[in-house]
């Protein structure tokens, strides 16, 4: 009998250090993933035809990305889970828009369920393609600063920037490929710095951590 009430509380120890190892280990998000009801405008109100960005919620979740101004004849829309192939859990205060007047509009944002960077690039014309990239390095991440007006990301071997306004691009190498997972991306990407004339980030390439910069011109 002795036997089996110490068996029976080993099992238990086990299991409850066995529960809070696996309650550790989730990663914690820098953001609220509470429930998004409202939708999120962004709108050029100095532009005449004041072009805008809406994005729709459904289930707690961003449903629809809608952008369109006035006399453009009708609303582009773009259901955000099949085009991302994901839902995405947005928090108002970790996305931003920059609309360039009635040309295409960049929308910047982190899923908070698990801190991955978005980057969206809608054109309002139906003939150019929508860019989307979700390996964006995003300033809501306060371990990332980038400069307003640049979007910046990685394609694990190299990180680049370009400014929203002018389509101007640089870029800097790591020399070699990250294995970074964009879902957990602090496990290899530990900060990055980016500017107009210069880019700073500390990565881990194997089992080593290294800091690379580089002064820049975008061109």
């Amino acid at each position: 009998m002795r036997l089996f009430i110490i068996l029976t509380f080993f099992v238990a120890l086990t299991s409850l250090f066995g529960s809070c190892k696996s309650e550790s280990s989730v990663a914690p998000t820098f953001c609220d993933t509470s429930c998004l009801k409202d939708s999120i405008k962004f709108t050029k109100e100095e532009h005449p035809l004041k072009p805008y960005v809406y994005i729709s919620a459904s289930k707690c979740i961003a449903d629809t990305l809608t952008w369109s101004y006035i006399d453009m004849g009708a609303n582009r829309k773009m259901g955000l889970p099949d085009f991302l192939g994901t839902p995405v859990h947005i928090n108002k205060d970790n996305i931003t828009c920059f609309i360039k007047d009635t040309s295409y509009a960049w929308v910047l944002f982190n899923d908070c369920s698990n801190g991955r960077g978005y980057s969206l690039k809608i054109p309002f014309n139906k003939k150019d393609n929508i860019g989307r990239k979700s390996s964006t390095i995003n300033k809501f991440d306060p371990k990332f600063s980038v400069a307003d007006g640049l979007v910046a990301f990685s394609d694990r071997g190299n990180l680049f920037v370009e400014d929203m306004a002018t389509g101007k691009t640089a870029m800097m190498t790591f020399g070699a490929k990250a294995d970074i997972d964009y879902d957990a991306i602090h496990e290899t990407v530990d900060s990055v710095n980016v500017t107009p004339t210069r880019l700073w980030a500390r990565v881990k390439l194997g089992n080593e951590w290294k800091t690379f910069e580089k002064n820049i011109e975008l061109k």
